[in-house]
């Protein structure tokens, strides 16, 4: 183990330090309610991009707040009978990716949905309103608002759990047959969507974010994707009056709260090494898993391309 971090043993027995809301139960209730409203309508053109034997599109929805949401949607071009879907998320502040790389599970017979994160690197709308500072970072956004439902991940969440319940919407997909994956801040996602809709089948996050925040603080980690805590405290509450507010507040969205929630099998992937999504503050999630799981750790890698890590999240998925 690096020196950063808790010894192995340790983190097998890890449950987290941040807290969570006394009214998380109730807050996510509300909250899939305001999204069951909003439907599960959606648009599709075909995209610049095709293959083979493949139909591409690009995919439109409305989330909560009206924002409009883009999403990369691929199927087989002959559908006989119910196919299996995957729903892909990205990473912190990127976009739905190649085209190209989402292939393998098309060819295989499988529709696959990638939704890119309103505000992003892609195509979706931001549609955020709330009170508080924005200089830098989407975890600590709507932190201070006097309105809970303001944080842009409770958003970000229930985009998640649409774009999931959309695909299961699909005439030739098995809703009972649909996998859910993602790296950093996808694999956040992927275990979210997954909480959120509890007939996922499989999940299969690859060092995911959003997890165990006072851990990450503890650990002088607040930097890359986690700076919008940094800034939040230097500029806005330098004697940290508020943090225990503020963490309280962000127990909502923290993913280690919802993993209990989440009944797919998982399959978790992360490096030892990793100082951005710290692997303890990891494990906080890991640890809570009550589904069929397992974990692959990797001793030497930190936040960075795993290879043969994606060979696994195939290999898992053809079990659907």
């Amino acid at each position: 183990m690096p020196v950063f971090e808790m010894p192995l043993e340790q983190l097998w027995e890890y449950t987290g330090c941040s807290p969570k809301p006394a009214d998380f139960d109730q807050y996510w209730e509300q909250a899939l309610a305001e999204n069951a409203a909003v439907g599960l309508d959606y648009t599709t053109t075909p995209a610049a991009f095709q293959a083979p034997g493949v139909e591409c599109f690009d995919l439109w929805f409305t989330g909560v707040r009206g924002a409009k949401i883009h999403c990369l949607f691929l199927k087989p071009a002959e559908v006989k009978e119910k196919i299996p879907g995957v729903v892909a998320f990205h990473g912190y502040m990127h976009h739905g990716g190649e085209w190209f790389e989402r292939l393998p599970y098309v060819y295989r017979g499988m529709a696959v949905l990638v939704m890119e994160c309103r505000g992003q690197g892609g195509l979706s709308e931001d549609a955020y309103s709330g009170a508080g500072p924005t200089v830098f970072g989407h975890v600590v956004r709507g932190v201070r608002d006097e309105d809970p439902h303001k944080l842009y991940y409770r958003d970000v969440y229930l985009d998640a759990a649409q774009t999931v319940r959309i695909l299961m919407s699909m005439e030739f997909v098995d809703e009972d047959r649909v996998a859910v994956t993602g790296k950093s801040q996808g694999g956040g996602l992927a275990l979210a969507a997954a909480a959120l809709v509890p007939k996922v089948k499989l999940c299969a996050p690859l060092y995911p974010f959003l997890c165990d925040f006072q851990r990450v603080l503890d650990m002088d980690l607040n930097k890359g994707a986690y700076e919008g805590f940094y800034w939040l405290f230097k500029k806005c509450d330098p004697t940290h009056r508020s943090h225990d507010r503020y963490m309280e507040r962000l127990g909502y969205i923290d993913i280690q709260n919802h993993t209990p929630n989440v009944k797919a099998k998982v399959l978790w992937q992360t490096g030892l090494m990793d100082d951005q999504c710290p692997p303890s503050a990891q494990f906080a999630a890991y640890n809570k898993l009550s589904a069929e799981k397992k974990i692959i750790l990797y001793p030497d890698h930190t936040h960075e391309l795993i290879y043969f890590a994606n060979d696994e999240i195939f290999r898992f998925f053809l079990e659907i």
